[in-house]
């Protein structure tokens, strides 16, 4: 895996994530969308790509978002990082076989570690 897209619609929460992830030597392509309906039509092309995604979006949720990858059979790991810490919203989007981790913005140096082997095991995977 050469990319690591990332689906926010607020800038900074995909500034702090490509900074740890450069941090954490990523050296492949990172992209950042803060339009979840452009983020889709670009990342339906790529397969298996690691994708952090926000749940609460304007125009489409991160939840319809993973049911329309869903609906067009495409694959990705997916991390979703939200600001929502309610019991429903977790328990929906692991209904998704595609997410990998649910976790609670903002990220952080901590919590990437807490996933850093993940992330990097999906990476070497999709190589």
């Amino acid at each position: 895996m050469n990319k690591v897209y990332l689906v926010d619609d607020q800038p900074i929460a995909n500034f702090i994530t490509r900074k740890l992830l450069e941090l954490e030597g990523f050296k492949g392509e990172i992209i950042e969308f803060t339009d979840p309906v452009e983020a889709l039509d670009s990342i339906k092309e790529d397969e298996n790509s690691l994708v952090f995604l926000d749940l609460n979006m304007p125009e489409m949720s991160g939840l319809e978002f993973l049911a329309e990858l869903k609906t067009r059979k495409v694959h990705h790991n997916i991390i979703v990082l939200t600001s929502s810490t309610s019991k429903v919203d977790r328990k929906k989007a692991k209904e998704y076989s595609c997410v990998i981790k649910y976790m609670v913005k903002p990220m952080n140096k901590k919590k990437f570690n807490e996933i850093s082997d993940l992330i990097w095991a999906k990476i070497e995977d999709n190589s």
